[in-house]
């Protein structure tokens, strides 16, 4: 069918008789135009966001060593997590939170942290918070296991068995995990350190030879998870420089901040990995060198790469049997 030019449409209902009669005349010429065609999806966009997997609910208590003193992670992604105290904390469990979704995992993850507190602190004083029922719970202690006795166990063992009892009794299918730290290169290097003198991994060693005896004092509690080896074993592989004292080696990366205390954003990273892995029991080297929370931070590909394969290999070598499952990284798109 040809379609009058619109000019031309004018001048025929311009030279007919009563407008009336044009009506059906001027529909039948209109709905004869040519309609603009619907615009194209841009290449590569996605119209529904995929689905993520409902996980329920995961609570980290801790410390600094949590919530991220001393780097960028402190207040990453504050948005995407639960700070139970109101302080706008991010920190390592939304770096977790960040790689779950890109797993295609939907964790409700709230975190409660107090700057160097032990978990008798969190019994003592934040119970109003932590008492409820959670679906998964990880926890941390003081990194010395006890300010007054660096080293001493006792405390630790004693109020992780608490906590777990209190937390089991809010929920009987609560998945409990202890989080075993890294050394301290202040407490290493310098001749004031509890470890002064022996190797930079000893101090992890003997941190996980604590947990591992609190995790054994109640069958409440599942595992303990094991960042400090993660940290020892960066140092092994050549990742990580082991003495930030006498310098940084050229394409290794600090694992601590300023302090030789708190960890970098690098550490942190590596922390948020290993719990990653262990309590999703997916492979952290499926999140890729284009994992949105290494972008955000600073970290480039390579480094991020290099700190997934490090967690993958201290998870498998902590649990030969058990394997971790890999996955396609689901894209967070400019806004997610």
């Amino acid at each position: 069918m040809n379609r009058l030019p619109l000019s031309r449409l004018g001048r025929i209902i311009y030279g007919c008789g009563p407008r009336a009669l044009l009506l059906p005349v001027l529909a039948s010429a209109l709905l004869a135009q040519p309609q603009p065609a619907s615009p194209k999806p841009s290449p590569g966009a996605t119209a529904v966001a995929p689905a993520l997997k409902p996980m329920g609910t995961v609570l980290f208590i801790g410390n600094s060593f949590l919530f991220g003193s001393g780097s960028a992670v402190r207040f990453h992604r504050a948005h995407t997590v639960t700070d139970l105290n109101g302080g706008g904390i991010g920190g390592v469990p939304a770096v977790f939170k960040t790689f779950a979704t890109q797993a295609g995992l939907d964790f409700n993850v709230s975190l409660e942290t107090v700057g160097g507190s032990g978990l008798d602190l969190h019994l003592a004083q934040k119970i109003h918070l932590i008492g409820r029922d959670w679906d998964r719970v990880v926890m941390q202690s003081q990194s010395l296991l006890n300010t007054t006795q660096p080293g001493n166990p006792d405390l630790l063992i004693s109020s992780a068995k608490q906590l777990a009892e209190l937390l089991h009794g809010k929920n009987p299918s609560v998945d409990i995990r202890l989080i075993s730290t890294w050394s301290r290169a202040d407490q290493v290097y310098p001749a004031k350190g509890h470890w002064y003198g022996k190797p930079i991994e000893q101090m992890a060693k003997d941190i996980r030879a604590a947990y591992d005896q609190a995790a054994t004092a109640t069958p409440l509690i599942r595992g303990v998870i094991p960042v400090g080896e993660a940290w020892n074993r960066a140092f092994k592989a050549g990742v990580a420089d082991p003495n930030p004292y006498d310098g940084v080696a050229f394409g290794q990366v600090d694992l601590w901040a300023h302090d030789q205390w708190h960890a970098s954003t690098y550490g942190y990273y590596l922390e948020a990995l290993v719990i990653f892995g262990d309590l999703t029991g997916l492979d952290p080297r499926s999140l890729g060198k284009d994992e949105r929370s290494a972008f955000e931070l600073g970290l480039s590909p390579t480094q991020a790469t290099k700190l997934q394969q490090v967690a993958y290999d201290e998870l498998t070598a902590q649990k030969p049997n058990r394997k971790l499952d890999s996955f396609s990284p689901v894209s967070l798109g400019k806004k997610g």
